[in-house]
């Protein structure tokens, strides 16, 4: 013990004058949380050469690893665990709505009322492309209600003001935005609806599924490259900042996926972009290139890849979109028995399934509701037993919000990762007790069964249709609360340890990056992120308190707090 104090206080002294500095470094001081194995595992130091680690073990064995001058990082008792990893969100959303004003809950001033939404808009927005643009809007934490068309239109009268929702499916323009739009009470709609308010006549201002999704990709129109790299980079500082060092993009397109590519070969970016396509993208990656390198790195260990296949069976559940086998419990303004609605046909999913298996590409199901799941089982079920692969491919169903005790069976049976999203819990919990009825609510997003089950998950916020905030999601996996207040489905609560692990060990194994990433071990990249506080040893609602200190990527700081 008395060695070890003179090691610290000899460190220390380097520290503080900062007369050397090596090309390794080493940290210690604090709660080194390796996210090694299913328990918590504690070294007292580690060492950095390059951009990987070296050695994990005893502060005096750290010392002889790092050689002379080594970069002394004191932590000061605060905790260093792996990077986070996103393995589900929306990097390019994320990118393009940094060209408007944040209005989410997790912004710095989250509006309570509509009118400080107004004030904001006014207050902050610039116009773009003609628009005032506002983003991750969501009426349930407005106190008076939601935003209607008329408050646009008394604050906005001549400029068009587009909102967008949170959940990135639904939005309102007012009067201005309607007409520069061009969408009147005959505009025909393939899947969603433009609402008509009864009483008037008139539009309400609302698009709902495809009339919204549209009107975004109209709002935010071409944009120059210099822009947009501009905006990837704001991108990176909202994801480093909540200790992400690699960030996902499903949903993407071939365009998308040339812009993600160049901002890393042109290191404009230093996170490890993931893009993932949909099925038609993936056919036309495939016709230029039968051997297309998906999930490979064009770094070796990092930059860019393209993951795998994204084929999606159903919409969002508090929109009443997800896919059930037993009806809604209130399906006003649906016909009667409605249980949602696929968005794919079984012989597409059999189909898509059928050619991952085949090329060995990975696949990812995007399922909300039991019926939706059933769909993804199904098309994954067959693909196994016509190709004859039983090996794990890392086949990951995303969300699997209301997946059911059976379906999770399918899931260990056939290699099947699951990727919850906790945080509708915490937003929509109050809404889905009301539509689906108390016992589906509580078993949504099922997590310790799940883990009683000896399986592995993934945790995911869907930037931007939550926060951005990993810690805030463990927060809710842990504790299930509710915005409105109260607990849903207490049962299901999980351990903080395993929460993390969703979000570091679990998210590099679902990449099949296990080996060089998601934890604290010799041979791995550095990719770490400090917190103030040890997310194991603090009151389980303070988790998502708990502040990012720095976030290392490759061996070098990516973001420290200012």
């Amino acid at each position: 013990m008395k060695i070890l104090k003179i090691y610290l206080s000899a460190l220390l002294l380097l520290t503080t004058t900062q007369v050397f500095a090596g090309s390794a470094s080493v940290y210690f001081n604090g709660d080194i949380l390796t996210m090694e194995g299913d328990k918590p595992q504690y070294v007292e130091a580690i060492v950095v050469k390059g951009k990987k680690i070296s050695y994990t073990g005893s502060m005096k064995d750290a010392l002889n690893e790092a050689g002379a001058n080594p970069d002394i990082h004191d932590l000061k008792g605060q905790t260093l665990i792996p990077g986070f990893i996103d393995a589900w969100g929306h990097f390019t959303l994320i990118a393009q709505n940094t060209l408007g004003v944040n209005l989410g809950y997790f912004s710095k001033k989250p509006p309570n009322t509509t009118q400080e939404l107004i004030g904001r808009l006014k207050a902050e927005a610039r116009p773009f492309n003609g628009w005032i643009i506002g983003a991750e809007y969501a009426d349930a934490f407005l106190t008076d209600g939601p935003l209607t068309i008329a408050q646009l239109d008394a604050a906005f009268p001549n400029q068009p003001v587009f909102v967008n929702n949170i959940s990135t499916l639904t939005g309102i323009v007012n009067s201005a935005g309607l007409k520069k739009l061009g969408i009147t009470k005959s505009t025909k709609v393939v899947q969603g609806m433009i609402p008509v308010d009864p009483k008037t006549g008139k539009l309400t201002g609302e698009l709902i599924g495809s009339p919204n999704i549209s009107a975004t990709a109209k709002v935010f129109g071409k944009y120059s490259q210099d822009l947009m790299m501009e905006t990837y980079r704001k991108a990176e500082k909202i994801y480093a900042s909540n200790g992400f060092t690699t960030a996902q993009s499903y949903e993407t397109t071939l365009e998308d996926i040339r812009n993600m590519r160049q901002a890393v070969d042109r290191n404009m970016i230093s996170l490890d972009l993931i893009a993932l396509p949909t099925y038609d993208v993936v056919d036309q990656l495939l016709a230029t290139n039968q051997k297309y390198p998906f999930g490979v790195y064009t770094r070796g260990d990092g930059g860019f890849k393209v993951a795998g296949i994204l084929v999606s069976t159903d919409g969002a559940p508090q929109l009443r979109l997800a896919y059930f086998t037993k009806p809604y419990n209130d399906t006003t303004g649906f016909p009667k028995d409605w249980r949602g609605m696929a968005v794919a046909t079984q012989a597409l999913v059999d189909h898509y399934a059928k050619l991952a298996y085949e090329k060995n590409i990975q696949y990812y199901g995007y399922s909300n509701g039991d019926a939706g799941i059933d769909m993804t089982l199904s098309g994954i079920t067959k693909a196994i037993r016509e190709t004859g692969i039983t090996e794990d491919r890392r086949t990951a169903i995303a969300h699997s919000f209301f997946i059911r005790d059976d379906q999770l069976d399918q899931y260990k049976t056939n290699k099947i990762l699951p990727q919850f999203m906790p945080n509708h819990i915490w937003m929509y919990g109050d809404v889905y007790r009301k539509i689906l009825g108390e016992e589906r609510a509580s078993n949504m997003v099922p997590l310790n069964l799940t883990h009683t089950k000896g399986m592995q998950f993934g945790i995911h916020n869907d930037t931007p249709s939550s926060g951005p905030s990993a810690l805030f999601t463990i927060g809710t996996a842990v504790n299930r609360n509710i915005y409105g207040g109260g607990v849903l489905g207490p049962d299901q609560r999980i351990d903080p340890y395993i929460a993390l692990r969703a979000f570091t060990s679990v998210a590099a194994y679902q990449y099949k990056e296990e080996a060089s990433k998601g934890s604290i071990a010799a041979g791995k990249l550095a990719d770490m992120v400090l917190l103030d506080r040890n997310p194991l040893k603090v009151d389980p609602m303070e988790i998502k308190d708990i502040q990012i200190v720095k976030t290392i990527k490759n061996g070098k700081d990516l973001y420290v707090r200012p």
